[in-house]
């Protein structure tokens, strides 16, 4: 069992830096993506103020993103590549960073409360999606260029741990 002390007293590039040893050392040797998964929603969730939601969704054979391990509110179970934050992040590998989700076009609201958003495509070393991070805040511009950095070095770990 792994005991973790409360990072939110930190600075956020120290908060993620510290995050990035924690992740690492709570995901060891495990390599299955559900186990992994669900320690990385639930570690992110207990050390990363302010969010509403954390949690992945994984591409299917379908095409469709599906809500995979989580913490937070119930959750829109599937997601079209190419629709809202998650679908965008999905077909364009590109990390979203929405600091207002009523700007975002085609955004979904799973979650009313939801203000700002940040979206992590996850890719394999050959390239392949395996699907997204996604983590919302009930905070208008609660996400920055340092979350970014810090969102995207979490995501790192998590895919090592995995492939």
């Amino acid at each position: 069992m792994h005991a973790f002390d409360s990072l939110d007293h930190l600075p956020k590039q120290d908060l993620y830096a510290a995050l990035v040893r924690e992740t690492a050392a709570l995901l060891g040797d495990e390599r299955d993506l559900i186990a992994n998964a669900a320690n990385f929603a639930a570690l992110v969730w207990q050390q990363v103020p302010t969010l509403n939601w954390c949690g992945f969704y994984l591409l299917k054979p379908d095409g469709d993103l599906l809500v995979g391990p989580f913490q937070g509110r119930p959750a829109c179970v599937r997601i079209a590549l190419g629709r809202g934050v998650c679908g965008t992040a999905a077909a364009t590998r590109q990390t979203q960073l929405v600091k207002d989700v009523n700007d975002f076009p085609g955004h979904i609201a799973c979650d009313a409360a939801s203000r700002s958003e940040i979206v992590v495509p996850l890719l394999r070393d050959d390239g392949t999606l395996l699907g997204v991070w996604d983590v919302d805040s009930p905070a208008l511009a609660r996400f920055d260029a340092e979350d970014q950095a810090g969102m995207e070095a979490l995501c790192r770990v998590f895919m090592a741990s995995i492939d």
